[in-house]
């Protein structure tokens, strides 16, 4: 178990250093250093940085609105939706902890921070749930471990429920 209070996570700004940060993934690391400020300064995505107690970058994730079309989502989940053509839902685009960091399961906390605001937010902006897109297979590994479903014909995209993600935070 790790002391989440070594660590904050708060919004992106200019003030985070993010050149150092590096998780292994050249694509993952790119986007925090070039692309995540301006795609916030735009509204195309909201990205969340974790930081220890020297104010170092050790993990990000973003958060986006999304539409999913009902034939995507797993049948359980479907026939229980109305049948519109596209369906509210919370896109993960990216999550990321830096290398240095990894085995203290930094992962997992942004991952739970990134599903809280998501379902504090359905308040205000509906979401029948999370749609994370895997970069990899331990991506996907790590996303099924947390009891995210497979999406129809996508071997990567998947989906949380919002009424699986509330019973976390009851």
């Amino acid at each position: 178990m790790i002391d989440s209070s070594n660590y904050r996570i708060e919004i992106l700004n200019s003030e985070h250093r993010r050149d150092a940060f590096s998780s292994g993934v050249e694509s993952l690391d790119d986007y925090l250093r070039r692309q995540a400020l301006q795609d916030a300064r735009r509204n195309v995505a909201a990205p969340f940085v974790m930081v220890n107690e020297g104010d170092e970058v050790v993990g990000y994730y973003t958060l986006s609105a999304y539409g999913v079309r009902l034939s995507e989502l797993p049948a359980g989940v479907a026939k229980k939706l109305p049948r519109y053509p596209l369906l509210p839902a919370t896109l993960l685009g990216r999550l990321a902890v830096s290398s240095g960091h990894r085995g203290q399961n930094l992962g997992r906390l942004l991952l739970l921070d990134a599903l809280f605001r998501s379902l504090k937010n359905t308040s205000e902006v509906a979401s029948i749930g999370v749609i994370v897109e895997a970069i990899d297979e331990g991506a996907r590994r790590f996303y099924e471990h947390h009891e995210f479903q497979l999406l129809a014909d996508s071997p990567n995209r998947l989906f949380l429920g919002m009424r699986t993600i509330a019973r976390l935070f009851e």
